[in-house]
This record gives structure tokens, sequence and C-alpha cells, in this order.
């Protein structure tokens, strides 16, 4: 086996992965594509009107190891990368781990504080970031205690990462690697308490390049992917550039924030084959639909996580694009999704079946599996999941267990092998003295024609004893009032056990949610402690 190889054997009963001894990832995923005739090929589009190549991206690639090597940092260094969607993230991610150095993108979305932790935290040696981002990035670096030796804009100045570019040698020797060693880092989205560095080996990219996106997917070199989740985290770094790149396939990136109206007409002028979302999105797509249709001929399928997707959005999506999502469930530590609906069959209201290459087991409180059809913790295993977190042992303990990963959802399994979402572990309550799922009571309060989304909690009464809130967004905000109250309330009663309707309504704006579209519910029920 030559260097820096990987063989898949789709029959294998066990693992289906053989790496070679010395295997640096980016020679599968970037220089591999000049050897098989794909050079001449556009690989990224962005909707600012930029075209790169694949021949182009090797070099570019090259350029930027020189450049992080020119920098004088040293091997298995982090880098930072606070950057947009665009050409330069490519660059920087594989131009790090190509040169032996740890690329770590992080939230764009975030404030200062929480960037100057992740600079301490991760004790980088360098840090890029887009101008967009300099007025929550450079105070955290003047505030930081451990500062990082470099830290440069991607454009914008004569020592900006664009103009070192153009400057730097165009060929790179690959540093050697093994397929188990230190690759790059993902920050958890930290929706209660500090974010956590989730450290990834070389070979997770490839797991999930097999595992999702070809025998799931079916993600061929003709696609083009359009992923309106962002590349700072994992979802969305494997919708537009892992799994692509893997499978040669090209990509659209969007730098701008998501709507209805930018990702259509990111989708009108591109014409993505395969569309990433968040059900967050695609609801307000829908309601955007109703006003005035857009052309999404071009797509042959759609994706959701993130958030499980309430059967109402389903079917309502397919109703107006004649399109289906498939909804999964992933994680920042597994990398990408492991659990997904499949193009053939997916079953609204379910997160589906295991992807190939993982196990999945759901166990009690004291850790014993429990039957099928009962709700439980929900631990998988696969390759590709995290090795552990960065200098935070006693969440990598609580969290890796015994080579299974504590995904923290609650979830139940049926004889067909499909799972069902119940919530996050952390959200269930027990009303009653009964376990109750605000998922369940969130979809049906979304399937009322005046709501657009919903977010349920839990809450003590005046007897402390714990009973549902709902917060809605509604489509029409004019709408909210006792009348509709009284309508959901009789609503909730018709649809769920009597128990589990909520006893308090709030009518707000917008939900509170991390990058992911995952609602942060710990805010939600930090109002009812003030």
């Amino acid at each position: 086996m030559q260097d820096h190889t990987v063989e898949v054997d789709t029959s294998a009963s066990e693992s289906q992965f053989h790496f070679a001894d010395n295997f640096n990832v980016v020679v599968p995923f970037v220089d591999r594509h000049i050897a098989e005739g794909r050079g001449e090929k556009v690989v990224i589009r962005t909707a600012d009107g930029v075209s790169v190549t694949y021949a182009q991206l090797a070099e570019n690639v090259n350029c930027c190891g020189n450049v992080l090597k020119g920098l004088g940092i040293e091997h298995g260094d982090r880098v930072l990368m606070v950057v947009k969607d665009c050409a330069e993230f490519f660059y920087l991610f594989w131009g790090a781990i190509k040169a032996g150095f740890v690329p770590v993108p992080l939230n764009t979305l975030l404030r200062s504080s929480d960037y100057q932790y992740t600079v301490e935290d991760s004790a980088c040696s360098a840090l890029f970031y887009s101008p967009e981002f300099a007025a929550e990035v450079e105070p955290a670096l003047s505030a930081a205690r451990i500062k990082p030796a470099h830290a440069l804009l991607t454009e914008g100045s004569d020592h900006a990462l664009s103009k070192l570019l153009t400057e730097a040698p165009t060929t790179l020797d690959v540093q050697p690697a093994a397929a188990t060693d230190e690759c790059f880092w993902l920050y958890s989205s930290g929706s209660t308490g500090k974010p956590k560095g989730a450290v990834h080996r070389h070979w997770d990219m490839v797991v999930t390049g097999v595992g999702y996106a070809q025998q799931t997917l079916g993600m061929r070199e003709e696609d083009v992917c359009f992923s309106a989740a962002k590349l700072f985290f994992a979802y969305g770094l494997g919708n537009a550039m892992s799994m692509p790149l893997w499978t040669g396939a090209s990509v659209v990136l969007f730098g701008g924030r998501p709507t209805p109206d930018t990702t259509f007409e990111v989708i009108e002028k591109f014409r993505p084959s395969l569309y990433f979302g968040v059900p967050t999105l695609y609801a307000a797509q829908v309601q955007a639909l109703e006003a005035a249709p857009r052309d999404l001929s071009s797509i042959r399928l759609c994706v959701s996580a993130g958030e499980a997707l309430p059967p109402h959005l389903f079917e309502s999506w397919k109703e107006k694009t004649g399109t289906i999502i498939l909804d999964g469930i992933g994680s920042t530590e597994a990398l990408h999704i492991f659990i997904s609906n499949q193009p053939d069959n997916a079953i609204p209201g379910t997160s589906g079946r295991l992807v190939p290459g993982y196990s999945a087991k759901i166990i009690d409180e004291n850790g014993n599996q429990v039957p099928t059809g009962e709700g439980g913790q929900l631990y998988i295993k696969g390759d590709s999941t995290a090795a552990y977190y960065w200098n935070n042992p006693e969440k990598t303990a609580a969290t890796m267990v015994d080579g299974w990963l504590n995904t923290g959802d609650t979830y139940r399994s049926d004889d067909n092998g499909l799972f069902y979402y119940e919530g996050r572990s952390d959200d269930m309550m027990k009303v009653g003295g009964i376990w109750c799922s605000p998922f369940e009571i969130e979809a049906t309060l979304a399937e009322h024609p005046a709501v657009l989304e919903a977010a349920v909690v839990a809450r003590e009464d005046d007897d402390t004893l714990v009973k549902p809130e709902a917060f809605l967004v509604l489509k029409d905000p004019s709408q909210g009032g006792n009348a509709l109250t009284d309508e959901l309330v009789a609503h909730c009663k018709d649809k769920l056990a009597k128990y589990k309707y909520p006893r308090w309504f709030n009518y707000v704006e917008e939900l509170p949610k991390t990058a992911t579209g995952k609602i942060k519910r710990f805010e939600l029920r930090k109002l009812n402690e003030h």
C-alpha cells in the first residue's frame, strides 16, 4: 500500500477501513484529485463570484502551509480560525494539516469573551480572522492572558493571509502522520457551560465521507452541495467541505447570514443538487414559499440536523418543493450524522436508522440497556468520534465511556431499527410523575397554523410541581393573546396525553439558539428564576 492511502471494504463485518502507516488526510481529500484528473474542475464557487478549481485549491493549500511554517510555529501547534465561509477557510484548514499543525475553526457568531476563553484554553500559536469579525476578535486578543504569537486577518491588509499566499512557495511536502494522530479540533457549541475542544483524528473525515456521504446520501462527483449551516461547526464542515472533497463533488459557499431570501437566491443562481439546512430555517423557508414560489428544481435531496425535524415540516416542505428532507442526528464529538433517514425510506417523526459504521445502545440511569420501545440515554460508537476533550479529563471520562459516546440525547428505538428523538436528557421533565418530552409538545404546537416555532421547558407551579411552559414565535405576531392561548390548549389536549399540555404561554419575537440551530432551552429556563 502506498503512503497516505486508504482502502475501503464495504463488505467487511468489522472496520471497513484500512489505512497506510503514513496517512495524512490531506492527500486523499485534496492532492489525489490532481492525479485523478479533476485539476481543472471547479470545486468552490462563492456567492460573491469567486471560483476555485481543484488544482488551484491544491496549490493554495501548499502556499498556506508554507505561510504557517514561515511564521515559525511548531509541529502540533493550534491554529485558530474565525473565518467566514470562503475559499480561505479551505486553504487554512487543509494547509495547516498538511504542514503538521492543528486547525481549530471557531463559531463566527461568538462574542469577545468567548474568543478570549478559546484563545486561552487552546494555547494557540496563531489566529486568523475575517475582517467582519474584528470587532469581537481583537478585544479578545487584547484581553487574553495567553496570547498567540501571530494574529492575522484573512484579507484587507498588507500582512493578511491573502497577500502572504501570493508570496509563498507553491509546493509543500506533506507532513507524515498516522491515521489516529490528532488532526483538528472543533469546539462544542457550548449550549450549557463553556465550550469543549473535541479532538479529532486524521481518519475521522474518511469515516463520515464513506458512511454518510457515499453510503447514505449517495453523494457523487456530479453533485453540487450548498449548506446553509456554516463551515465552522461539524455539520457544515462535512456538508460543504470534507464530504464533497471526499467524493470529488463541488460546493457553493455563502458567507452571509442564511435567510429564506438569501438561501433561495443562492439555490436559484448556482443550482445545487444537495441542500443542507436546519429545522428553524426550513420553517422560515416554508412560510416564505407560502407567499411566493421559488425555483428549487435543481435540488434532488435535502438534509436536516441540529434539532429534530417536526413531521408537519417534512410534509409541508415536500408539498411545496417536491423534495424530501432527510432528518438525522449528529454531534460535534461524532463529527457528523450517525443516525439518518435514507433517500428511499424517509419516515417523518424519526431520526431514521444507523449510518453504516456506527453502533448504538439506549441505556437507563443505572447503565442498563432498556427494552426496545423504552426511552433512555443514547450512546453511539464509531470511528469518527473524537479521541477526547482538550484539557478536560473529567468531561472526557463522563462522555466517552469504554469506546462509547454519550450523546446527551434521550431516544427510543423500535423493532424496525428506527430511532425516535425524545429530547435532550437534561431537557426531559416529569409531569405528574411521568417523563415528558419537550420535543413532542413542541412538534404538536408547531402543527397549529398560527405557530412558526415552539420551545417547551419545565417550570414549577405554585405547588413546586413541574409543568410544561411554552415559548412561541407566531407567523403573525398580532394573533397572540388569550383567544389563541385557549385554542392552543385545546389543540394540545386533543393531540397529546392530557397532562402534557403547556400551562403557560409566552409569545416572543425569536427563540434563543446555538449556531447549529439548537434551541437554548437553558436560557428560557433562566427566565423563570427571576
